[in-house]
């Protein structure tokens, strides 16, 4: 494939200036070239590039900001072009296409310099392919880039060859993922966003491509760029959230702990889960029935319960309540040719149809990703949700499920868009409705949830695209049951909330290939405590005893620890719906003046106040930095000064956490779900406030 490949440089035909730019009525400079006209213009947020497709292309809601362009002035000679507005200075080289953006007289962006013996540059500025649009910018030597979604392996993007195409990744052990968005930043001031629903491959000082270039290939005939401007990651993310949105706070309740495994068989073995959760004083608000524990696997999804197991789900959900468990229950966007649904739904319209036959798409999974560790599946239609009936249809049909007592749906897939056979109501194919697809799955249960749950609307989505994070929350999927698999969930949560995205699960103890490792079990239990939400979940037990009394001794600690801190995290939850940024904040974000600390990614910050060094190994051993300052041990409060590098060896119950020593943060009371706190808790009236305040667990 393209993306995957080498281009031939020699036989792309380079984007060049034909004829005079001129400033439009609406203040973009419009740029004539030999690929159709281009515009330009200067916002509040930096430069903005369009060609002429913009407004004839589906865009699906993806911005919920679009930036007036400033009042701008040109200068044009044959060769050359210079555009200013307000304190920004742009100059365009006309053949080839070529750029530099300075703002008060120094350079923020510009065409990379990797020069060739015969033409000016090696790659093209700027071009039009077979492909789609290629487009680069130049990359300082080491200099790193971060964002592009939830990635596994370094945050540090340089030098990866990585694609905005999501994935049934199946684990996180690969370049592929669940949560993509082409949207990166530099700790050098800048940052780009392709407003895009269709691939991009991002080739970040890729060596094959570039090592001097950041090259983006934009796999539609439309092309929207934008470069941002911002003196740190935390301001670029703020702009780019800006433009796609910002979540609101989710409902404390979601804060608390979400139980679930794949899957509780029967009725029975899920009471008695709830009830020994109850018994054992462990910890928890939510229990999860996943896919096959509710539905019949033949015939999903249809909001019906399983008749075999369930003749009286009211009753389940009623005593599930009267333990004070909310109840998540699990879904997908498919309904197998198998139900009733799937014919009444291809006859009205409301699945993708095939264009090769104009009837319903019957989607056939691929069946080496089942076999003995999942259940296969049946020949299944895709929910059309660009159709206005199917998606007013999918939204209400949630209805009888919350008005049962449902407080929160798991909405898993949403990745299967896979082929250009597929076509959607509004006109496009798979290949450009692949990614959004989550976005619009993800903004039908969610607004499903706004309007008919009882206690909060949140959502719980695997899948997600640029946008998605308006919709709370996201975990990170299927990662295998190992310490690999804990070290790339972690880069995962950090990566995503890098991208943009403030809330993030993983799950703990991993989901697949589990050899109940009781050590790793309490590590990946102690390292999700700090973060947005937290859920045991996998195949199999989930439950902390499940592991031996050791692990259940150290888990519970960890959990009651999380409860302690629910003030804490929801101050920080509202301060993220407010600016963008992530719970879970890496060091680049976190410290971006300090960068001696930007090399430690497998530590971040966990809101303003507390630093975290998860054990990402069995023999306890932590290595972190401390950022230059005075440090104190959480919750043991021995005194540390920065800029230094620890060696610590945990026992199985310690944590590697450590806070400012000029902070203090808000201590909540030892409960074991959110109703048994106290109505003013939200507002922190009174509370004890650590280090002031001793913290015993």
């Amino acid at each position: 494939m393209f993306e995957l490949s080498t281009p031939d440089w020699n036989r792309v035909v380079q984007t060049e200036v034909i004829d005079e730019c001129r400033i439009l009525p609406c203040g973009s400079i419009l740029i004539p070239t030999n690929h159709g006209n281009l515009t330009l213009s200067i916002n509040e947020m930096g430069i903005r590039i369009q060609n002429e497709l913009k407004c004839d292309v589906n865009n699906y809601g993806i911005l919920v900001y679009e930036p007036s362009p400033f009042e701008a002035a040109i200068k044009s000679s044959t060769t050359h072009t210079h555009i200013s507005a307000k304190n920004h200075r742009i100059e365009i080289q006309h053949s080839p296409f070529a750029f530099e953006w300075k703002k008060s007289g120094n350079t923020i962006q510009k065409t990379p310099n990797d020069g060739h013996f015969v033409r000016q540059f090696r790659l093209p500025p700027m071009a039009k392919t077979e492909e789609g649009w290629l487009f680069s910018i130049n990359l300082d030597a080491q200099e790193p880039v971060y964002g592009l979604g939830e990635k596994w392996s370094a945050l540090n993007k340089r030098g990866q060859l990585v694609r905005s195409y999501n994935h049934d990744a199946l684990g996180v052990n690969a370049e592929i993922s669940y949560k993509n968005t082409p949207f990166a930043w530099s700790t050098k001031g800048w940052g780009l966003f392709v407003h895009t629903p269709s691939p991009v491959t991002h080739s970040v000082g890729h060596a094959n491509w570039s090592q001097r270039a950041y090259c983006v290939l934009v796999e539609d005939n439309a092309l929207d760029l934008f470069l941002l401007d911002g003196a740190n990651g935390a301001l670029i993310i703020e702009q780019y959230t800006q433009l796609t949105g910002r979540s609101p706070v989710p409902p404390l309740w979601s804060l608390g702990v979400i139980l679930s495994k794949a899957y509780y068989k029967d009725v029975p073995e899920l009471l008695e889960t709830a009830k020994a959760v109850r018994d054992k004083h462990m910890p928890c608000d939510v229990i999860t029935l996943d896919g096959r524990a509710w539905q019949d696997t033949d015939t999903r999804f249809a909001f019906e319960w399983d008749a075999k197991r369930f003749d009286d789900p009211a009753a389940v959900i009623n005593a599930l309540k009267a333990q004070q468990f909310k109840v998540c229950i699990w879904e997908y966007p498919l309904v197998s040719v198998n139900n009733k649904l799937f014919d009444e739904m291809a006859r009205k319209g409301w699945l993708l149809k095939d264009k090769r036959s104009g009837q319903a798409y019957r989607y056939g999974w691929d069946m080496s990703a089942f076999a003995e560790v999942l259940t296969p599946l049946p020949e299944s239609g895709i929910v059309d949700f660009t159709h206005p009936d199917a998606y007013q249809f999918w939204l209400e049909s949630h209805k009888p499920l919350f008005d049962l007592g449902i407080d929160m749906i798991k909405a898993d897939f949403g990745e299967q868009v896979d082929n250009d056979n597929m076509l959607a109501y509004n006109g496009d194919g798979g290949k450009r409705l692949h990614n959004v697809y989550s976005l619009l799955y993800n903004q039908c249960v969610y607004e499903a949830a706004q309007k008919y749950c009882k206690t909060g609307a949140f959502l719980f989505s695997r899948s997600a695209w640029t946008g998605s994070q308006r919709f709370p929350s996201q975990w990170g999927g299927d990662p295998q049951a190992d310490w690999g698999g804990l070290v790339g969930s972690i880069r995962g949560a950090l990566s995503w909330g890098m991208s943009g995205a403030p809330f993030f699960a993983t799950d703990v103890g991993g989901f697949y290939k589990d050899t109940r490792d009781p050590v790793l079990f309490v590590r990946w239990t102690q390292a999700a405590v700090f973060s947005a939400h937290i859920r045991l979940h996998g195949i199999g037990q989930r439950e902390p005893w499940s592991y031996g009394s050791l692990a259940e001794r150290a888990a519970t600690k960890a959990l009651k620890l999380r409860y302690r801190l629910m003030p804490y995290i929801y101050d920080t939850m509202r301060q993220s719906s407010e600016s963008g940024l992530p719970v879970m904040r890496a060091m680049p974000l976190a410290f971006p003046e300090q960068g001696l600390t930007h090399s430690f990614e497998m530590q971040f910050m966990f809101g303003d106040s507390l630093l975290v060094a998860p054990c990402t190994n069995p023999d306890g051993k932590v290595t972190l930095y401390l950022p230059q300052g005075n440090w104190l041990r959480f919750p043991t409060k021995e005194k540390y000064s920065g800029h230094q590098l620890l060696d610590l060896t945990l026992e199985l119950d310690e944590l590697a956490v450590f806070m400012p020593a000029e902070h203090s943060i808000p201590i909540g009371a030892e409960v074991e779900n959110v109703e048994m706190l106290e109505s003013d808790y939200l507002q922190n009236k009174d509370l004890p406030h650590w280090p002031e305040h001793d913290l015993a667990l």
